[in-house]
């Protein structure tokens, strides 16, 4: 019996002994912590502003010559091509000075040839030629003055484009100059915006740009700059730049308000993180880490460009570091957690 005894506390104190080796290997226990792993992506530094948005190319549509509008050949809202007539002004009378014009071409050509034909048989003079001739410059200026007025009595398109609304009806006597409908090009757009003069040596022709609009929440167009004004504005000192941002879809409209991003540089591996990782402290910036043996340590950083919900990390992290980005405030260095990656990150570890 004696010797069960001793056996039995042998048993025992092995069994402890070998509890405690294991409970020593394991990592100490903390509280809990939601993580992700430091990844990176590309990112585009660059420069904010805001301007406004204009069509490639608008006109509002007017006669060169007062009449009355005989016909309207488009609907309102319609693309139309360059060439395209749209309104027929009343030309009666344009049709029959053209015709007049053209009698007179013909009797001088007449009166022309006959002088001519004299003058080889030595029966007519140079000089009667030579006025016949003159006469018939006039009357074939004459004639392309006629044929030049009455083809101002269609105005055309003069470039590929949509129409507005028109503001004028059949029937209406429109005067030279007078406003009919605004024709505007929206497959392509431009971009105009300002820039502060520090950031001359980062203009260039070619840069590209992406914008946003209130209209569009969350969309992002790309366009590109292709002007630059050649001098600053001396009370604002800024420049102001022109972009080109095309527009197949139509969506853009001139006049809307426009948030510009101008790219200066383009990184292919930035370290991004989470914003709420940073600390702010004494004038400087952390992130909580989680070290070997899931040990809290407290890590300056250096930040740099900042999108929506995240920031560059400039120095101070690498990529595959596991930082903490929630319930710091419980926290301090050197303290164990238990991490909670919200990322998928462990996840996808596990699967390798």
């Amino acid at each position: 019996m004696t010797i069960q005894r001793i056996l039995t506390s042998l048993i025992l104190i092995t069994g402890l002994a070998s509890t405690s080796a294991l409970a020593a290997d394991k990592p100490p226990q903390g509280l809990p912590a939601e993580v992700v792993t430091v990844t990176t992506q590309p990112l585009d530094h660059s420069i904010r502003a805001v301007g406004n948005l204009r069509a490639n190319e608008t006109i509002q549509l007017s006669p060169d010559q007062s009449g009355r509008i005989e016909k309207v050949l488009f609907q309102e809202g319609e693309p139309v091509k360059q060439g395209t007539p749209l309104f027929v002004l009343d030309s009666a009378i344009y049709r029959a000075e053209l015709r007049q014009a053209e009698a007179r071409v013909k009797l001088s050509l007449i009166a022309y040839q006959r002088a001519e034909s004299l003058l080889k048989k030595r029966v007519g003079s140079a000089q009667d030629r030579d006025s016949t001739l003159a006469q018939l410059r006039v009357d074939e200026a004459q004639q392309a003055l006629a044929r030049t007025r009455l083809d101002k009595m269609t105005i055309k398109a003069p470039f590929d484009g949509r129409t507005g609304l028109r503001l004028v009806s059949p029937g209406d006597y429109v005067n030279t100059g007078q406003e009919l409908v605004e024709l505007t090009d929206l497959n392509t757009m431009k971009a105009d915006f300002r820039i502060p003069e520090i950031y001359l040596a980062a203009l260039k022709p070619g840069s590209k740009i992406n914008v946003q609009v209130d209209a569009f929440p969350g969309r992002i167009f790309q366009g590109e700059v292709y002007a630059i004004a050649p001098s600053a504005d001396t009370r604002a000192h800024n420049i102001e730049v022109r972009a080109r941002i095309p527009n197949p879809e139509g969506l853009l409209r001139p006049g809307l308000f426009a948030k510009v991003d101008l790219v200066t540089k383009q990184e292919d591996a930035a370290v991004m993180i989470p914003e709420q990782a940073i600390l702010p402290q004494n004038g400087g910036f952390f992130v909580m880490r989680v070290a070997d043996g899931n040990m809290v340590e407290l890590v300056p950083v250096e930040m740099g460009q900042r999108r929506p919900g995240t920031v560059q990390i400039v120095n101070g992290l690498t990529k595959g570091d596991v930082i903490i980005t929630a319930g710091q405030i419980k926290l301090f260095p050197g303290m164990p957690v238990t991490p909670i990656f919200v990322d998928g990150s462990q996840q996808a570890k596990q699967g390798e």
